[in-house]
């Protein structure tokens, strides 16, 4: 009986082990994470010197998130064709080359409003792809069992590095030499890109359908599951209001709260630190008070730190703020990232996760645009106000959903 016991647990224990596949990918991410970060403070720093328009500000915000919207789909059917790995280090080969060419015009002082926006769209592309292999190549390196600590150890260590440690370090390197951040960042593209290069290639036999038919099957398997195209809605318009609050943060801290380059990179830290702290503890609420009350916890908590963010009285009560955001936003991702990968075959992973995506975060440029503009017209403090008071609206509207859509799928409530 002792021989079986320890043997159930052994295999238990071998059911929810990560691997060393899954650090490799790990790795990979936790670098280019940090490369990221610098890119993420250093870009609106950047922007700034060329101009303090808002709605051109905003409108790099609408070229990094546009591709959500436009090549999502198809981006969805190369994933479920190829060998997700090999798509991920090859596209951010192409994101090293980008940002080379952003730091090469920074050095020679010929940087233009247009250059960026053109430069977030097109590594906005390449991200499409690299998010849709990630979260399709994730279940076919750790077990089923793990899925939930795999997402939360990703999230955690990706926002740590695109908020906590990337951040302070490109503001501070922006500080020192305006090109020097976007170098780095390609150097992490490239160090990535080797890691994820060095995967072992999986071998599945996918159908080689046309596009034609290939994006419809996606988007008719994700419209006809009411619980997915539900969750789908909803972060479509919680991440429209993000992008209403976030896409003028520069705006808001320099110039409002009139904070310094270096202390605004410090400002961005507060998400990394709060993730850090969300990625810890969801996967205990999701076992201890279900997927919805976690989920639905964490979004009416947001609402309310949106709207406070914008009445906030100085930088540091605005990092707070945003910290505390930057938790709540890695305990709902990780629940729904994981139920998604829970409830879609493997074989339709791709293409379905590019409609979630498309209609999650398609309407990201319009929110940032709509920010420019709120922005514009009644001060910097307006758009994360009103998007706090949106997400309230639509959170009360879905949860009745929500609830029974939930219990149709067995999910625990």
């Amino acid at each position: 009986m002792i021989g079986s016991s320890a043997s159930t647990a052994e295999r238990g224990e071998s059911k929810s082990r990560l691997g060393a596949r899954f650090w490799r990918l790990w790795w990979a991410n936790a670098i280019n994470s940090v490369g990221d970060g610098a890119f993420v403070a250093a870009m609106p720093l950047l922007a700034v010197t060329v101009t303090r328009d808002p709605v051109m500000i905003s409108l790099i915000s609408v070229g990094e998130y546009l591709p959500w919207l436009v090549v999502s789909l198809p981006a969805g059917v190369y994933v479920d064709r190829h060998d997700r790995a090999t798509l991920m280090w090859r596209c951010q080969a192409v994101q090293a080359l980008i940002v080379a060419l952003v730091a090469a015009t920074a050095l020679l002082h010929i940087v233009t409003i247009a250059e960026l926006i053109i430069a977030s769209f097109l590594l906005g592309c390449a991200q499409v792809v690299i998010t849709n292999a990630a979260q399709a190549v994730l279940p076919e390196l750790v077990p089923a069992a793990a899925l939930q600590q795999a997402n939360s150890n990703q999230y955690t260590v990706q926002t740590v590095g695109q908020s906590s440690a990337g951040p302070p370090l490109g503001s501070i390197m922006f500080a020192v030499a305006a090109p020097l951040p976007f170098g780095v960042d390609a150097v992490s593209f490239i160090v990535s890109a080797a890691l994820l290069a060095s995967l072992p290639q999986v071998r599945v036999d996918r159908k080689q359908v046309p596009m034609r038919t290939a994006v419809p099957e996606g988007l008719r398997w994700l419209l006809g599951h009411r619980l997915l195209r539900t969750l789908a809605l909803l972060l479509g318009l919680n991440t429209f209001c993000n992008q209403m609050g976030f896409a003028t943060l520069v705006l808001l801290g320099k110039l409002t709260l009139h904070l310094t380059s270096a202390e605004y990179g410090l400002l961005l830290v507060g998400v990394g630190v709060g993730s850090v702290i969300g990625g810890l503890i969801n996967t205990r609420l999701a076992r201890r008070f279900g997927a919805l009350p976690t989920f639905v916890g964490a979004l009416a908590a947001n609402a309310v730190l949106y709207a406070g963010m914008g009445l906030a009285s100085n930088g540091v009560v605005l990092g707070v703020l945003i910290a505390l955001s930057g938790l709540v936003i890695t305990v709902s991702s990780v629940v729904t990232v994981s139920m998604r990968q829970q409830l879609t075959p493997n074989e339709l992973f791709g293409r379905v996760n590019s409609v979630f995506r498309m209609i999650g975060w398609g309407l990201m440029p319009l929110g940032a645009l709509a920010g420019g503009f709120l922005a514009q017209l009644f001060g910097f403090r307006a758009p994360f106000v009103i998007a706090g008071a949106i997400r309230a609206v639509v959170l009360v509207a879905m949860v009745p959903i929500l609830v029974d859509e939930m219990r149709a799928v067995h999910v625990k409530v």
